[in-house]
């Protein structure tokens, strides 16, 4: 809380503008479309969403959502960043031997590595999908 009142702290305020720009909507994000290609602008909205992905599973984690084991398969750098951390397309097989593919946000301090165990949180929003929750053992 701020010295007059509930205003938003600047992470906050930050993540609300990132937000808008993501979809297109108020002075920010009309500007962002208007004056980047739509190529960008994808890029832009994976950014954003990869952003939102990983508070969703803090939240997610917080709240005591079952876990789910993988190992990862490959891992590809899609060369976008995010705060610092690399946006990756990661592939991991799930103990039952399927494999699931994501387009994920991980720390560039605990980057995974083919052949090592990770977790997993089952998306909520979509049926069948997961979330990359890190390094098993970090």
């Amino acid at each position: 809380m701020g010295l007059f009142g509930n205003r938003k702290s600047r992470a906050e305020r930050g993540l609300e503008i990132a937000n808008k720009i993501a979809s297109g909507k108020g002075f920010y994000g009309q500007m962002t479309k208007a004056f980047v290609g739509a190529e960008d602008f994808g890029r832009i909205q994976g950014a954003v969403g990869a952003m939102n992905s990983g508070i969703n599973v803090q939240a997610l984690v917080a709240a005591g959502a079952p876990i789910v084991p993988a190992t990862v398969v490959s891992i590809g750098d899609t060369g976008q960043l995010v705060n610092f951390d690399p946006l990756v397309d990661l592939v991991v097989q799930l103990p039952d031997g399927n494999r699931v593919a994501l387009r994920t946000l991980v720390s560039k301090l605990r980057v995974p590595r083919v052949g090592e165990p990770v977790h997993l949180i089952a998306d909520p929003r979509q049926p069948g999908a997961y979330l990359y929750a890190g390094v098993a053992g970090a």
